[in-house]
């Protein structure tokens, strides 16, 4: 199972909701030059949380890489999610190879817990920042961090 974690890109600092949030035109920018490295991946599902911004960097990504299928949208990848449910939920999707689209401090501790086993050794992820994991199931501990890119 291959897992691409990506950080939205940059985001208005203020909406009525922080779930409102939208990318500003550099968020945009980000994103396209980060979907760059995910051109050729053999990504089968693409999983974003609710929140505005990372549906927009989800939608981004689904074009930049003529990917048909709809994004998936679900309830536990927001900022305060918990990253070991996460790696619970993610279980389901061991079959593919997925890009979770979702925010900080989330993206961070879940690589952390993934790849060290702990929340407490996050993984910097700053806006449109992307993770490659892999592993043959997603457990705590047990995936390996293949490689890190930042939006320059």
């Amino acid at each position: 199972m291959k897992v691409w974690i990506l950080r939205h890109g940059e985001a208005k600092p203020q909406a009525r909701t922080d779930a409102e949030r939208e990318l500003t035109a550099n968020g945009r920018e980000e994103v396209l030059r980060i979907a760059a490295h995910l051109m050729g991946q053999p990504v089968q599902r693409i999983i974003a949380s609710p929140y505005v911004r990372a549906r927009q960097t989800a939608e981004l990504v689904r074009q930049a890489l003529g990917f048909a299928e709809a994004i998936v949208t679900v309830p536990w990848l927001t900022p305060e999610s918990n990253p070991h449910k996460v790696l619970e939920l993610l279980d389901a999707y061991s079959e593919e190879n997925v890009l979770l689209v979702s925010h900080q401090p989330l993206v961070g501790s879940l690589i952390g817990l993934a790849v060290q086993g702990s929340v407490q050794q996050a993984q910097p992820m700053h806006t449109a920042s992307l993770a490659q994991l892999e592993a043959d199931l997603p457990l705590a501990g047990a995936m390996e961090l293949v490689d890190v890119w930042h939006a320059e």
